[in-house]
C-alpha cells in the first residue's frame, strides 16, 4: 500500500512526565506526523516549555496541557519528575493519577483512535470503555518492566500468563500499587526495548501482542536540525577531536555533596577537557556553592561544571566529544548507542543496572 493511501488517524499520547520519557515519545510522534497523522500530546505546562522546540510538525501535533493536582508530601507546584529527588516519584505518579478525569473529558471531546501510553496502569481500561484502542509505549527496557512485574515470581511455562498470576505478589513481597496494578496493563500492543530473553514474558501475556525496537528505531532526532548552543559549540570547537570528557547523571539524578565533589575531582585528576552537567547536590543553593574549594582556579579553561540543561545528543555528536560517564539511563544509552563516543557507566538504581 503506498504512503498515501495509508488511512490517516488521531493519535492521543500521555507519557510518565519525566524528560527521558516524555522526549522519545515526542520524536515518535514526529514520526507519525510526517505520515500524515494527528497527534494530541498530553503534558504539563512545564514540560511543554522544555519540550516544545522539538515539535517538527506544529500543525499536527497539538500539546494539551494537564494539570497535576497537589498531594500531600509532594513541593507544591511539582509537574515534572525533575523538580524532586527520585524518592517522591511515587507521589508524583500517584499525583499524576489524579489527572484521569482531565483526560477522560478531553478524549470524550475529541475521540482519539488511538492512545500510546508510558505504563499508565488505568489507561487501557479507560481506553476500552471509549473504543479507543491502547497500546503501551515503554521507553525502558524488556529486563526493567520484567522485574517490575514479575520480582522473584515462578510462572507456569506450560499455559500463557493469566491476569490472576499477575495480580499476586511473589511470597515474601510486600504488596504495593506497582505489584498489584502491574496485571492491569494489558494494552492492545506493548513495545520496548529488548534485553535478552525478557521479551518472552511479553510474548506470554493474556490478550497482548509485543513488539521491539532498537535504538535508531526509537530514539528518532535525526530530524531535528537545531544548532548546538553557541556557548557550548565554541568551547568545544577549540578542543582536540575526541579529547572531551562529557558527564551527565540525567534529569532527575541528585548527588550527595560528598559525592559530588569526588565525581569533580575524579575529571580533574584526569587531565584531560570535561564538560559535566548535573544537578546541584543535596543542600547547596549552586552548582558553585558545591565545588571543591580551588577547583574552578585549577580547571579553568579545562574543564566546566554546569548545573543547568544541555542539548546532550548534540553534544555527544561533537567531534570534540570521546567519552561519555553515562548513569545508564535508557535516554541516556540510546543517545551513547547512536554515537561514536566511548562509554562510561555509573548506574545508580535498578534499571541502570540492567541496562550497564
Amino acid at each position: 500500500m503506498a504512503v498515501s493511501n495509508i488511512p490517516k488517524y488521531h493519535i492521543a499520547m500521555i507519557p510518565w512526565v519525566a524528560m527521558g520519557h516524555m522526549t522519545p515519545l515526542l520524536h515518535l510522534a514526529n514520526e507519525l506526523a510526517k505520515r500524515g497523522h494527528t497527534i494530541t500530546y498530553f503534558m504539563p505546562r512545564k514540560a511543554q516549555l522544555k519540550l516544545q522546540h522539538l515539535n517538527l510538525y506544529p500543525d499536527l501535533i497539538t500539546f494539551h496541557t494537564i494539570t497535576i493536582p497537589h498531594i500531600d508530601g509532594l513541593p507544591p507546584g511539582t509537574e515534572i519528575a525533575t523538580e524532586i529527588p527520585i524518592s517522591l516519584c511515587p507521589l508524583l505518579a500517584e499525583a499524576s493519577d489524579l489527572a484521569q478525569d482531565q483526560i477522560e473529558l478531553a478524549f470524550r471531546a475529541n475521540k482519539p483512535n488511538f492512545v500510546v501510553h508510558d505504563n499508565v496502569y488505568w489507561m487501557p481500561h479507560l481506553a476500552k470503555q471509549l473504543g479507543i484502542k491502547s497500546i503501551c509505549y515503554n521507553v525502558v527496557f524488556a529486563a526493567t518492566l520484567a522485574l517490575v512485574f514479575v520480582p522473584g515470581r515462578n510462572f507456569p511455562k506450560d499455559r500463557p500468563i493469566t491476569a490472576e498470576d499477575l495480580s499476586q505478589p511473589p511470597p515474601g513481597y510486600p504488596s504495593s500499587k506497582v505489584v498489584f496494578r502491574g496485571h492491569e496493563i494489558q494494552p492492545l500492543m506493548m513495545i520496548t526495548m529488548p534485553m535478552g530473553k525478557n521479551i518472552t514474558f511479553y510474548e506470554r501475556m493474556p490478550n497482548t501482542k509485543s513488539l521491539c525496537f532498537s535504538p535508531d528505531q526509537c530514539y528518532l532526532q535525526k530530524h531535528i536540525n537545531t544548532p548546538l548552543e553557541d556557548q557550548w559549540d565554541k568551547w568545544l570547537g577549540g578542543l582536540n577531536p575526541g579529547s572531551v570528557v562529557y558527564c551527565s547523571f540525567g534529569s532527575e539524578s541528585i548527588l550527595e555533596k560528598e559525592q559530588f565533589q569526588e565525581l569533580v575531582l575524579g575529571f580533574e585528576l584526569t587531565g584531560l577537557p570535561f564538560l559535566i552537567s548535573l544537578k546541584t547536590p543535596r543542600g547547596c543553593a549552586t552548582i558553585e556553592e558545591a565545588l571543591p574549594e580551588g577547583f574552578e582556579e585549577r580547571v579553568k579553561g579545562r574543564g566546566v561544571v554546569y548545573g543547568g540543561w544541555v542539548q546532550q545528543p548534540l553534544i555527544l555528536k561533537h567531534p570534540s566529544v570521546g567519552c561519555f560517564v553515562s548513569h545508564g539511563g535508557p535516554g541516556s544509552m540510546w543517545e551513547s548507542l547512536m554515537s561514536d563516543c566511548q562509554i562510561v557507566l555509573v548506574p545508580q538504581i535498578i534499571d541502570q543496572v540492567l541496562n550497564t
